[in-house]
């Protein structure tokens, strides 16, 4: 194993071990960064998508028309969306791929968390074959799967799940085969069996694994920019209160919607139209998470497990002979206690709940082409009564 190890004297302002510049790619190299989920991607690919037409003075591309090209990597993966979405088709992928050969011999970075759900080897080989084959180097970011857990948890409820965290941590760390209610999550995230698979198709001098040091929270953008070859700071991170994880409360608020949903047989189309992309949506935009919210809190049988899980992964992996930048024993780490509080009750807060319904609302009046059709968290209030208030009017002199 090839690791990029720092100097013990350089810090970061938290006191963390800065991340030793890793060697540049060379020139051309088509960059696949897969993931998995929950490792930083969503603020490189925003911070790389930000930087878009800076990156090509240093040699440098993002071919996508948007921040994360989701449906293009569906598509070649075979997945279908989100529930409710539609399902992408091979015409994403062929847009996304005839982008990437666009750029000549520019270095091009092809980044989506969903290529880790590539369902086989074949596939993996396809997706690489078709973005050029040779130039293709595949990278991989892990975080500690301890950290991964909960927020892939709150994710999950956002696409429909109804299982709580202990008894869904049950079925992924205790219950044999562990793939119910989830059998993505394992795919995504035995991080070793990732990186293996990857190895299988490219071998492991063209496969990279960066560790994130969750201490240093630019970390992950210096490594890229030195992967890059690209100027210090270039990449910044973008607000996206869109993407921020959900409380406590505000997925349990969501879990007992779900069960209302399904209870009642209502079509996932209807899901994805208010809640997900209504009230979640707009929920997220416009409420904040404070210090008085209560965390998603892991137990302590379950941070056992997946520290265990996580010194296994870290061992295999270093066993493929990849190269490693930042520390693998990160991934073994036990979190500090002080991190981990008691048992508290979690309150959803009037206003909070008062913007998810204001959401699904708005989800309503702009799917039949109301208030302009602005997206939900762009409906005013005053817009959002005046054209349901004319509707109601409609309907009643109707009667």
């Amino acid at each position: 194993m090839e690791t990029d190890c720092t100097n013990p004297a350089d810090r970061t302002s938290d006191g963390a071990p800065a991340p030793a510049k890793p060697t540049p790619l060379p020139a051309g190299t088509r960059l696949l960064h897969i993931g998995p989920h929950k490792t930083g991607t969503t603020s490189i690919q925003g911070a790389l998508f930000a930087a878009k037409e800076q990156l090509p003075a240093y040699g440098v591309a993002y071919p996508a028309q948007s921040r994360h090209p989701m449906q293009a990597v569906l598509a070649a993966c075979s997945r279908t969306g989100m529930i409710g979405d539609t399902t992408p088709t091979e015409r994403h992928w062929t847009r996304l791929v005839d982008q990437v050969h666009a750029t000549g011999r520019h270095t091009s970075v092809i980044s989506s968390e969903f290529f880790a759900d590539a369902p086989d080897d074949a596939t993996a080989g396809r997706i690489v074959e078709q973005l050029g084959g040779e130039p293709v180097q595949v990278l991989v970011t892990l975080r500690p799967l301890v950290r991964i857990m909960p927020s892939q948890w709150q994710q999950y409820v956002q696409n429909g799940l109804r299982m709580g965290y202990e008894e869904w941590l049950e079925h992924m760390l205790r219950k044999a085969p562990y793939e119910k209610p989830n059998p993505s999550f394992w795919r995504r995230h035995r991080h070793d069996r990732l990186v293996e698979r990857w190895v299988r198709v490219v071998g492991p001098e063209r496969v990279g694994v960066v560790v994130v040091d969750d201490r240093d929270r630019g970390g992950l953008m210096r490594t890229f920019e030195g992967l890059l070859g690209l100027p210090a700071n270039l990449l910044q991170p973008v607000p996206d209160t869109a993407n921020r994880s959900l409380t406590l409360a505000e997925t349990e608020m969501l879990r007992s919607l779900n069960k209302e949903f399904r209870g009642n047989g209502l079509p996932d189309e209807l899901y994805s139209l208010l809640v997900r992309n209504g009230a979640v949506m707009h929920m997220k935009n416009t409420c904040s998470p404070t210090s008085q919210d209560v965390r998603i809190s892991t137990p302590e049988w379950a941070v056992r497990a997946a520290t265990g899980i996580g010194a296994e992964m870290a061992e295999r992996i270093g066993s493929t002979g990849v190269r490693v930048i930042g520390d693998p024993a990160l991934l073994s780490a036990v979190p500090e206690p002080a991190g981990r509080p008691g048992p508290q009750e979690a309150r959803i807060a009037p206003e909070v709940a008062a913007q998810a319904l204001y959401g699904a609302l708005a989800a309503v009046v702009a799917a039949s082409g109301g208030a302009s059709a602005r997206p939900v968290h762009r409906t005013s209030s005053k817009e959002l009564v005046r054209v349901l208030g004319h509707r109601c009017l409609k309907r009643i002199r109707r009667h």
